[in-house]
């Protein structure tokens, strides 16, 4: 087993995540199976309670573990899906030392940091790390943070443990430009490095996110300073246009082929990288269009971190550019708000909690069902679009979700009966994976082209099943459920041109090396719409042209 840890120094929120999974990206194009981690600091138990203002996107994995959203870009950039056993928070691990001590497992020894929490921490290492060639570990927050100093310490005694050539220390940090002095700064790298240096653990590579080259002189000045090798000094600046770029950019530095040869691997390079060809089509593509994503956190860039990127997949498997509008659902409530949904070729309102926002997004689907914009709803947006189709086409003005209106007398939304009980909020809801029986000759059957799938879920509200049938009848089709449980999963409308809302999330499961079936599908609809409306407008051109004659 080959292990690489990666620290952080200097700033928060350098990439040490993308960084990680751009790594384990190119060591598996090698031919080598990879699995990444993440270790956050944090006291929470998960950052499923967490507000996406402080934390951004909560993750969801396939066994319904919440996580951090790093491990969305372990997934989207290697093969492995991940599980509860790739993200540990300091929270997770107190707890587990504590429940250790009431059960006396510890035979009456006095618990300290060293070794119980330290051990905690290596244990679990050592359980992410089975059936794979290298794991990769990395520690949120920065080096010399308080709470950060349990995990170094651990990773310290385990490198002393493994032995040298099984183990990478990898330390992303911040070489700023100055523009008084006109020139890059290396010092807060080299501080950075002595304060690792001082928990007792050396960087093999140090990986420098810089705005501009990184000269060799400055490259000899931090290899001399860091004593870390000069070929080890990696310049990482920011891609020019998408994250997909950052594998080739790394893979340039060469930084895959010191990692293997720190280990003494024999791993050649492909001929052909994928990365290649994604770029490609993500610089140069036939087509464009415009989606309006309707939210509540619009303004958090990683609130909607894995709606983004695969609305980017999503446009790389229809050769397509995907500019996204960012919408404050909230603005939508206002006077003329609604001016903001026109020339969109599709409407995507994402999953969320609260009553904040709802009726801007009621009326975004109203606007795309009676304007024939392709719509997507994900987990909430199902629910809003069922919403707005019962106040709407059911005539029931009143119809809601209890989750906004404990005394609405039309529930078409209500909470899963067994959640009615629960009191805790972590952790409590329909969490992971689950599956989805899809009805043949829909339109998401077509898009995944199987009757039976698993997606990811995250909620406690469902649609009413007391009301289907009259959702039915109006002309709205229900083309997945969940088999065990008769629950609704996907809905689409009779009479439009693509129209579909599911109370999962498939985000969680594209890439850019495989899309997911229905973004992509989503993304057609869209590049339809650009089209059919470029007809009509050339079509009233040319009335309005022969009305003046």
């Amino acid at each position: 087993m080959k292990y690489v840890f990666v620290t952080g120094g200097v700033v928060s929120s350098l990439g040490k995540g993308l960084t990680a999974a751009a790594l384990g990206a190119l060591l598996e194009s090698r031919g080598l199976t990879v699995r990444i981690q993440k270790f956050d600091p944090y006291l929470n138990v998960d950052p499923g309670t967490m507000s996406p203002f402080q934390h951004g996107e909560v993750y969801v994995l396939e066994d319904g573990a919440e996580t951090d959203l790093d491990l969305g870009h372990y997934e989207r950039f290697t093969s492995g899906k991940l599980s509860r056993l790739n993200n540990l928070t300091s929270g997770q691990v107190y707890e587990s030392v504590i429940q250790k001590e009431r059960r006396g497992d510890y035979l009456g020894a006095t618990v300290q940091v060293i070794p119980h929490v330290t051990n905690e921490i290596k244990d679990r290492i050592h359980a992410a790390a089975k059936d794979v060639d290298v794991l990769i570990t990395e520690i949120g927050g920065t080096t010399g943070d308080i709470e950060g100093l349990p995990f170094l310490e651990a990773l310290r005694q385990f490198a002393l443990e493994a032995g040298p050539r099984d183990v990478v220390f990898m330390h992303v940090t911040l070489v700023p430009f100055l523009n008084a002095a006109g020139e890059l700064k290396t010092k807060p790298t080299q501080q950075s490095v002595a304060k690792l240096r001082e928990i007792g653990i050396q960087p093999h590579v140090v990986v420098c996110r810089c705005d501009r080259p990184l000269e060799s002189s400055l490259r000899d000045k931090i290899s001399m300073f860091c004593n870390v090798p000069m070929k080890a000094v990696i310049e990482c600046r920011d891609v020019a246009h998408s994250i997909y770029e950052l594998p080739l950019a790394l893979q340039k530095e060469g930084l895959d082929e010191i990692v293997i040869e720190l280990f003494g691997l024999k791993c050649p390079a492909p001929a052909k990288n994928i990365w290649e060809e994604i770029v490609r089509r993500i610089l140069n593509p036939a087509h464009e269009v415009r989606i309006g994503v309707v939210g509540k956190y619009i303004e958090l860039q990683d609130a909607y971190k894995s709606v983004y990127e695969s609305l980017t997949h999503a446009g790389i498997a229809n050769n397509c550019r995907v500019n996204i509008v960012r919408i404050d659902a909230e603005d939508l409530e206002k006077k003329n708000g609604l001016a903001q949904l026109r020339g969109l070729n599709g409407i995507l309102v994402p999953g969320g909690f609260g009553d904040r926002g709802t009726e801007g997004k009621i009326a975004a689907a109203r606007h795309a069902r009676e304007k024939k914009v392709p719509y997507y709803g994900l987990c909430l947006g199902l629910q809003i679009a069922v919403i707005e189709f019962a106040r709407d086409v059911l005539k029931l003005p009143r119809a809601n979700s209890t989750e906004f209106d404990l005394k609405t007398p039309h529930p078409v939304i209500n909470m899963m009966e067994e959640q009615k009980k629960i009191i805790d909020k972590g952790a409590t809801m329909r969490l992971g994976s689950y599956e989805c029986a899809l009805t043949a000759g829909t339109r998401a059957s077509k898009a995944y082209g199987k009757a039976n799938v698993r997606e990811r879920h995250r909620h406690r509200y469902e649609v009413n099943n007391a009301y289907v049938g009259q959702l039915q009848r109006a002309g709205m089709i229900v083309s997945g459920i969940n088999p065990r449980r008769n629950l609704v999963e996907i809905i689409e409308l009779k009479d439009h041109p693509w129209f579909l809302g599911v109370q999962f999330h498939p985000e969680f499961q594209s890439k850019p090396s495989a899309p997911h079936p229905l973004f992509a599908a989503f993304i057609g609809a869209a590049i339809k719409n650009k089209k059919g409306s470029r007809k009509h407008s050339a079509q009233s051109r040319k009335a309005a042209k022969k009305a003046a004659k």
